[in-house]
């Protein structure tokens, strides 16, 4: 009977603890989830659908587009090639994307030497993950997501300069998004008025 009463009261005691002060019992100090956010986005998603998007890769020093011919990689192509168009995956919940050849089905690549090369789609490899990086001058910059600081870029003449070689800061390795002929952008563009010495708003002429 005494064992039964020194039971009860100690739960008792439990008990009103909780009560009175709850945030002691199961409040958490130091605990830093923004490493878990960085883990999860990092970590890669096998699971989800994947959402393709298709588009050319201009380069702004060959002033052509990104070409994909089997194991052959350059920017040599001229807008709407058929190995100009890219179809690029999401391959995590971050800005890490796989770029694949739509017309030969091989993925872009940079390998331990920071060579740029194709490969089959097949290949699971994490030479042809890469981070999608949006620049303040609208450019977009491509680093390897296992060699971090190597670029993808290209020279004048559109042949594939070597990762080592390149730098955020350098044209070699700034691209345009653009979308294949015939097909609309995902950024609606803008739409200017004039105005004139009375500062009286002219609405722009529509195209007949």
């Amino acid at each position: 009977l005494l064992f039964f009463i020194f039971l009860s009261s100690h739960r008792f005691i439990q008990m009103m603890l909780v009560m009175c002060n709850p945030l002691q019992v199961f409040g958490v100090d130091g605990v830093n989830f923004s490493v878990h956010v960085e883990n999860q986005t990092r970590a890669r998603d096998a699971m989800s659908r994947r959402q393709p998007r298709v588009y050319q890769l201009y380069s702004r020093t060959s002033c052509k587009h990104v070409q994909v011919v089997g194991r052959k990689i350059s920017a040599r192509g001229e807008d709407g090639d058929k190995f100009a168009q890219l179809v690029v995956e999401a391959d995590t919940f971050g800005s890490q994307v796989r770029i694949r050849g739509k017309e030969t089905n091989y993925y872009l690549c940079m390998n331990h030497r920071g060579k740029l090369v194709g490969k089959k789609a097949s290949t699971r490899s994490p030479d042809c993950v890469f981070v999608e990086m949006v620049l303040e001058n609208n450019y977009t910059a491509l680093m390897s997501a296992r060699y971090t600081g190597w670029y993808v870029g290209f020279t004048k003449k559109g042949r594939p300069r070597r990762g080592p070689h390149t730098l955020l800061n350098m044209q070699d390795v700034h691209f345009m998004k653009r979308p294949p002929p015939g097909e609309q952008s995902d950024h609606t563009p803008f739409r200017f008025t004039t105005v004139s010495k009375r500062s009286k708003r002219v609405r722009a002429a529509r195209p007949r």
